[in-house]
């Protein structure tokens, strides 16, 4: 069941009166635009990165295309290697299930937010970054700063590529050293990036052939699961589930939050769609159908495959199995070559397919931050030249993923990377739920439209109390020691370097708008760009105190200037 509540418009499309009206009507120091993709009015705080109406990007988002967004980054290999990690941290396999749950009931009602969220801004792309700096405007640019820095930072997708390198040499029966898994993880990453940077449509294409693939090889798994439940193969009853709450008093708080960190990250992607808003056509009618239905065909699966592993291999085999737990059962059902081998192709395609939508994504998020003004370069971020697509965005992205493919101890670097980047997630994730309260507060304020979806206040409560567990909950140390995490070292390292980045970038800030201009004379004022491909941005431009009363006279509150120019660069 959804968990938002419809409010459909009487009238889909407003005519050209009615838009007239609504932008003489806006509130001082926010705009009104209408992109072409949708009939409903963006009303959005000045300081916001500017609407593109007619998206650089194209419209090639369609409606399979938002769903198997969502489907190829949700389904990556966190099914395929963390059950036995939230094993571990639940201690048996009737808590297991029920975990794989609640991480849906977590996913969906965050993703009921996007939605609500999506409807207040359905020409902007970059979910996320747009909403925090809607929600936030004030100190002026300090989210879009913070959450520019963390994004850069944190933008990739290292332990997908590592899991598919090792999924690679096991097709096989290849042993193989840690730096040949890197060489393979990294050459998976880079034909990942020459193909989104090529084409976008192309790109889409992929996204959806490879959802397609995802989809079947999880009904395989959960098929030949079944039939083991049943009875009809010679694989032994593991006898997991005559008993399956067997380990339940073993769970600790801190395996209990560690499992929900991992189930985060194998849901992770249920909002992949929301990046690319502004390339869809008719957003909210089409996510509001995508949305939930990927998010609620992926937990029947993910569901129907724990069911598959439990059904074949002992609870003691999967938790010594650590990140390859489907090898195991595919070796059991099938033997150790043949049909096992081929499974083990199509979970490396599945793999290949989540590196794809995850570039896409977060592409689209690199850019808005970098039209948000406070990234160095605006012409970096958000050119599309040559070829239609955020070739700088990606190529950041690529260069940071090869950078943590090789940095990390190759022992403890999945279940690291993993922890680091949850964390400072889960402080954005709580600050979403809030942003949509005080943004629902504004707006009424300011007497603008009521979106066309809200969700229901049990979905925020719910999302509220998840989230705030999150930033709480993996504070608390393991049983066995400071040391008795899932890495080698102390379990908190990766809290207090998330929190550590995070907190440099506030202060970062403060010198960067305050200190450093109060200083040197100067205050920052926005200006609207538009680039020779479409491409608009703001660029932060430093005006003497003196001149303040002149630049301020001669823009509008966005940076335009009030003779209607826009600074144009080539």
């Amino acid at each position: 069941m959804s968990f938002w509540h419809d409010k459909e418009k009487t009238a889909e499309v407003a005519n050209a009166s009615t838009v007239a009206s609504e932008e003489s009507s806006t509130p001082e120091g926010y705009t009104a635009a209408e992109g072409l993709n949708s009939s409903i009015v963006t009303y959005q705080d000045a300081s916001g990165a500017p609407v593109e109406t007619n998206s650089p990007l194209g419209y090639s988002v369609g409606f399979l295309a938002a769903f198997c967004l969502n489907i190829n980054q949700m389904v990556g290999t966190g099914i395929f290697s963390t059950p036995a990690t939230i094993l571990s941290g639940v201690g048996s396999v009737g808590l297991s299930m029920i975990y794989w749950f609640i991480g849906y009931l977590l996913s969906e009602s965050i993703l009921s937010l996007y939605l609500e969220y999506a409807s207040y801004f359905p020409s902007r792309s970059g979910s996320e970054v747009v909403y925090l700096e809607q929600a936030f405007p004030n100190p002026k640019y300090l989210i879009p700063t913070v959450f520019a820095a963390k994004h850069v930072i944190f933008s990739f997708a290292s332990s997908n590529a590592v899991v598919m390198a090792q999924y690679i040499f096991g097709i096989g029966g290849i042993s193989y050293s840690a730096w040949q898994m890197k060489g393979v993880a990294i050459a998976m990453y880079t034909l990942a990036y020459f193909v989104v940077v090529s084409s976008t449509k192309w790109s889409l294409r992929l996204v959806v052939y490879f959802g397609i693939i995802k989809v079947l090889t999880l009904l395989l798994i959960s098929i030949a699961g079944l039939v083991v439940l049943g009875g009809h193969t010679k694989v032994e009853d593991p006898g997991n589930w005559s008993d399956p709450w067997r380990g339940s008093s073993d769970a600790t708080a801190y395996g209990a939050t560690n499992a929900m960190v991992k189930l985060i990250f194998s849901y992770a992607g249920y909002n992949n769609a929301f990046g690319v808003v502004n390339e869809i056509k008719n957003p909210i009618k089409t996510l509001r159908w995508s949305a939930p239905a990927s998010l609620i065909l992926v937990t029947v699966l993910y569901i129907l495959v724990n069911v598959a592993y439990f059904s074949a291999v002992t609870r003691e085999e999967i938790l010594a199995s650590k990140q390859v737990a489907a090898s195991i059962f595919f070796e059991k059902v099938f033997g150790k070559h043949g049909a096992a081998s081929a499974l083990d192709v199509l979970v490396c395609l599945s793999a290949f397919g989540n590196l794809i939508a995850v570039l896409v994504n977060t592409s689209r998020l690199l850019r808005e931050t970098g039209r948000q003004g406070v990234l160095p370069w605006p012409k970096f971020w958000t050119s599309v030249r040559p070829f239609g697509t955020p070739i700088g965005p990606y190529t950041v992205i690529w260069a940071l993923t090869i950078l943590m493919i090789l940095a990390p101890p190759a022992g403890d670097a999945f279940n690291f990377v993993v922890d680091l980047s949850v964390y400072p997630t889960n402080i954005f994730n709580f600050l979403l739920v809030i942003g949509i309260l005080i943004i629902r507060r504004r707006r009424r304020a300011l007497g603008l439209p009521a979106p066309q979806y809200s969700a229901w206040w049990i979905a925020i409560g719910f999302a509220m109390l998840a989230t705030l567990y999150m930033l709480v909950a993996p504070w608390y140390p393991p049983n066995t020691g400071a040391n008795g995490g899932d890495v080698s070292f102390w379990y908190g390292t990766y809290l207090v370097v998330g929190v550590g980045l995070l907190t440099g970038c506030v202060v970062y800030y403060y010198f960067w708008i305050y200190i450093i201009p109060k200083w040197k004379g100067y205050e920052f004022r926005q200006t609207v760009v538009q680039f020779e491909d479409g491409s608009i941005t703001h660029q932060l431009v430093k005006i003497p105190r003196e001149e303040l009363a002149t630049w301020d006279s001669q823009h509008d509150a966005t940076g335009r200037s009030l003779n209607g120019s826009v600074n144009e660069h080539q």
